[in-house]
């Protein structure tokens, strides 16, 4: 963990210096070599760099950590703002350290403390005033990039200065969302998360349900991530949720719910047989061969992946209902096991994380954004109670028995109806609805937007009033693909804009920015050979991307997650991104058997070229190359800050670490440039490779071909790639303009979708959700 989270800092530009122990099986002779004293540190740092998923946002933030050990090396604190202790959870040997530290940070630095289970009062037992008003908790959630949960616990005699630093550099330097805690077990998330599972768990075995069954229901349609409770568990290795329930059970003596925390004794067996999870290749669930397998909590033994047929079936039904309190309201209200193992489970956790105020927080956001923040559910526990409707649920948990603690029924006496309201929550403390506080840079779409109706509209996307000058264009299609309606939009959204606004945001919603082109309608027309509709269906969305490109006005696009063929294509065509830090983006359309069709050619190959001065006579080759390899190999940047360094996106691109601020921060580089004298660029040409460049191309197909990573039709794919690159076998013998480019991309588009190679692979996509493999 504290590898994970110098990897995150580093990330954000901040240096840092890991340490760890001398390795103490090491000989007296090997302990004379630094390397072998560094080596559990630069160990951890190898291990970073090749960690999956990335810790890394690009391999080359490493450089920002400076590896040591505790011996040789304390003495660097010294020039640290911010001290991080991740070393065992023993409380001898933190305390230890802590006694060094004390001797060596700087008056100002915050000592903080990843544990999970100690106290900071007896954390800081011996230490001195200075010490005990800079230490705190800081508890991250693994992994430290994707995980935006950060949990705050100050001590008794922790400053608010030292208080408001540490959340100024989670919230502002490392995008995390903020949740304060109390210093009791587990803090939030880990305490309602793992009532919650092991609630679950418990149930199963009682109601005589497979783990199949109970993933089935506690994950999408219940507004919990897809991994649900036993992949989850996997995911995140039985060892650690053994772990922490055990201390959950060995401290919270009092809890009511105490007994919820032991361990089944067949998840302990697995622990005791190394059975946990994806770090071992088989928990709950092993892949064995080419299918999956379930371990049978009864037998002990892994058989073939099964469940019951009918819960699959209605919760199948569920999971398609894209709003998650519609989706939660139909799960409880689902006739016979289903509905009646959801009630059990959320009226039990929603209830627990009732009584757990003011224990744990006095705050019901504080639960919520642990819960959506640290565990990926949608809704959290009083979300997720105010969806299902507070009076309902409050009736039927007083009708089941289920125990609520007093703030509730007095809330329920004041005829409340919902713990949140506009721009307000209820105060269990008070007994009252207080403000919400919110940061105004966390605004969502539906409050930005001005007017009762959108500025344009047809059945692909939106153009909405943002104010201050800004238009904003959405999309509304299946994973913001791109279709007629959409590309029809681009075109009379940018026109809008240079006529009635300053300035254009391309922001959209859901979970993806957008997938690229809906493969349905270029399928259907070339399944009926309209060669013509599918031209002028291709020249469209090329120049709407060129239309952007070229406004009066400055267009911002605000990519985040899977950001992938037309989806970067529109980036491409826009003066400025304003990404999430976790945009994952690249042109992947080799991969059904065709070439971008966006402009996507001519616009990744023009950003490699738009440093060059003018007057500089350069051979543009190596420039073709790499962006036929990106292509042709359907590279995809696993980071906004990766996608830079594949020229996907400009240096002067801005990056939103933290989502939630991602649409403000939009608009304000919309807003400034427009403010700052916007002009659009000046279309440039460039001499090409041509001809030869297209013969030496072919010689590496040719190379990929032969030694069998590359099929016939792949060859045939990349060669029309390279002839687009190459501006035609003519490429060289003069400045290849963007018409001449966008020309080749078009009819070289066209040719592929006539392939029936290409169709078939089209089609496997269509069907499968994913690209067929040669």
């Amino acid at each position: 963990m504290g590898a994970g989270i110098a990897a995150h800092c580093a990330n954000a530009g901040i240096p840092v210096v890991l340490l760890d122990i001398v390795p103490p099986k090491a000989t007296a002779e090997e302990k004379k070599s630094k390397a072998v004293r560094d080596s559990f540190a630069t160990g951890a740092l190898d291990k970073l760099r090749k960690a999956r998923p990335a810790a890394f946002t690009h391999a080359r933030n490493a450089v920002l950590i400076q590896t040591g050990n505790f011996d040789d090396d304390l003495e660097l604190v010294k020039d640290c703002d911010l001290i991080i202790e991740a070393i065992i959870e023993r409380l001898d040997i933190k305390q230890a350290l802590f006694e060094k530290l004390e001797k060596l940070a700087a008056p100002h630095a915050v000592i903080a403390s990843n544990t999970s289970g100690l106290r900071i009062a007896d954390m800081v037992v011996g230490r001195g005033e200075t010490f005990r008003k800079n230490f705190m908790i800081t508890h991250f959630f693994n992994p430290p990039r994707y995980m935006k949960l950060l949990e705050l616990v100050a001590g008794a005699d922790t400053s608010p200065e030292a208080k408001e630093r540490a959340e100024q550099f989670g919230r502002e330097l490392l995008g995390k969302g903020i949740v304060w805690a109390k210093d009791t077990p587990n803090f939030i998330g880990n305490r309602i998360g793992l009532q919650s599972m092991m609630t679950t768990i418990h149930l199963m075995l009682e109601r005589g349900l497979t783990p199949e069954d109970v993933d089935a229901i506690t994950g999408i349609p219940m507004a919990h991530p897809k991994s649900a409770t036993f992949r989850t568990a996997d995911v995140v290795g039985l060892d650690t949720v053994g772990h922490v329930a055990a201390n959950c059970y060995n401290t919270l003596t009092t809890d009511e719910d105490r007994d919820t925390f032991k361990t089944p004794a067949f998840i302990t067996t697995m622990i005791e047989k190394g059975i946990l999870g994806d770090k071992t290749k088989g928990g709950f669930y092993k892949k064995q061969g080419d299918a999956i397998t379930t371990l049978d909590p009864k037998t002990g033994e892994y058989r073939a992946k099964g469940g019951d047929p009918e819960i699959a079936k209605a919760t199948k039904g569920l999971a398609r209902i894209e709003d998650p309190k519609e989706r939660l309201k139909k799960l409880v209200a689902t006739p016979g096991p289903v509905g009646e193992f959801a009630w059990t489970v959320l009226s039990r956790s929603l209830a627990y994380s009732a009584r757990r105020i003011p224990e744990i927080t006095e705050s019901i956001e504080a639960i919520d954004n642990a819960m959506k923040w640290g565990y990926a559910w949608d809704l959290g526990p009083f979300e997720t109670w105010d969806a299902l409707g507070f009076v309902e649920t409050y009736d039927r948990m007083k009708k089941d028995g289920v125990a609520l603690p007093a703030w509730v029924d007095k809330m329920k006496a004041a005829n409340a109806t919902a713990f949140y309201g506009e721009g307000k929550l209820w105060d269990p403390i008070r007994g009252e609805f207080a403000p919400r506080k919110l940061d105004a840079r966390e605004i969502t779409w539906e409050v930005m937007r001005k007017g009762g109706a959108p500025v344009l509209k047809n059945a692909g996307a939106e153009a909405w009033d943002l104010g201050d000058g800004v238009l904003g264009l959405t999309f509304k299609t299946k994973a913001n693909s791109i279709d007629s309606d959409v590309i029809k939009m681009i075109h009379d959204a940018t026109a809008r804009a240079e006529q009635d606004f300053a300035s254009m945001v391309i922001w959209n919603q859901g979970e993806f920015f957008c997938v690229g082109a809906n493969l349905f309608a270029v399928v259907m027309a070339a399944g009926a050979k309209q060669w013509d509709q599918l031209r002028e269906m291709i020249r469209g969305y090329q120049y709407a991307t060129q239309r952007m490109k070229y406004a009066t006005v400055p267009v911002v696009a605000a990519p985040y997650n899977m950001t992938l063929g037309g989806g970067l294509e529109l980036c491409f065509g826009s003066d400025a991104v304003q990404a999430a830090s976790e945009t994952y983006s690249g042109l992947v359309e080799v991969g059904v058997g065709l070439i971008p069709g966006g402009a996507g050619t001519l616009n990744m190959l023009w950003r490699s070229l738009e440093a060059v001065p003018e007057g500089v006579e350069i051979d543009t080759y190596a420039f073709v190359t790499q962006t036929f390899k990106n292509i042709a190999l359907a590279k995809v940047a696993t980071s906004f800050e990766e996608g830079k360094a594949f020229g996907y996106f400009r240096p002067t691109d801005g990056v939103s670490f933290d989502r939630a601020r991602q649409l403000h921060e939009a608009k304000q580089r919309a807003i400034g440039l427009a403010n700052a004298g916007y002009h659009p660029p000046v279309p440039r040409a460039y001499k090409l490779p041509g001809e030869s460049g297209i013969a030496t191309l072919r010689m590496l197909v040719n190379t990929l071909h032969a030694g069998g990573y590359a099929s016939e039709h792949d060859g045939k794919i990349s060669m029309k790639l390279a002839e687009v690159l190459c501006g035609g076998v003519t490429g060289s013998t003069h400045a290849v303009t963007e018409d001449e480019i966008l020309t080749l991309e078009r009819e070289a588009f066209l040719s592929l979708c006539g392939e029936p190679l290409s169709q078939a692979r089209m089609q496997y996509m269509l069907q499968n959700n994913k690209p067929l493999r040669n």
